[in-house]
């Protein structure tokens, strides 16, 4: 009797965080819309605005959560094939690599803060409307994107835990697959901000 319930029980799973990651496409898919609409009615202040983000960076952190999203589906893998250590070596590594784009992302931001450019600033305010509102939703939106980066953490840090004390394992995993599934969310949604802020001029 209980395997029918276990069965109910990840179908549900995964329809929820499907349902979720559906919310969350369309909350950056609005704010996709509204860069969009401000960038038609500003186009060289917002080409002007972008010169000051750093390419280099930007390329580092794409490839870091690229790595990471082949990583945490190959810690799923490891779980089924029940290689337990690999897929805690795996999970770590997708945990590390993204502490390192944050990183990277504070210091970024950082570099815009003591060259005076943030929301509100008189430095920011006196480039024009444009720049203020590339810069606005700049940090808005790799904001957001980088809270959705801890949060992905924590709930990685959790599956990690429940991978070790065998919790999740090749009987159980559709835990770690939404966890997967949320991460290659986090991803794909820089893989959009990348070229919007960074490459396109």
């Amino acid at each position: 009797m209980s395997s029918p319930l276990v069965h109910r029980d990840d179908f549900g799973s995964k329809i929820g965080m499907w349902l979720f990651i559906f919310t969350e496409i369309l909350l950056f898919g609005g704010l996709f819309l509204v860069y969009a609409v401000y960038r038609f009615k500003n186009p060289v202040a917002f080409h002007l605005a972008a010169e000051e983000l750093s390419v280099r960076i930007g390329t580092i952190n794409t490839v870091i959560l690229l790595i990471s999203s082949m990583t945490v589906a190959m810690s799923i893998s490891a779980v089924q094939l029940e290689q337990k250590n690999r897929a805690i070596l795996l999970l770590t590594i997708t945990i590390v690599l993204a502490l390192t784009f944050l990183v990277n992302k504070y210091f970024e931001w950082s570099s815009k803060f003591g060259h005076g450019i943030y929301p509100g600033s008189e430095k920011l305010i006196e480039l024009g409307t444009g720049e203020v509102l590339f810069f606005g939703l700049y940090f808005a939106m790799t904001g957001l994107h980088a809270l959705h980066i801890i949060v992905g953490m924590i709930i990685l840090m959790v599956m990690l835990g429940k991978v070790i004390n065998s919790s999740i394992n090749i009987g159980y995993y559709v835990q770690l697959e939404n966890g997967g599934l949320y991460w290659h969310l986090v991803d794909l949604i820089w893989i959009f901000l990348f070229p919007l802020f960074y490459l396109i001029t």
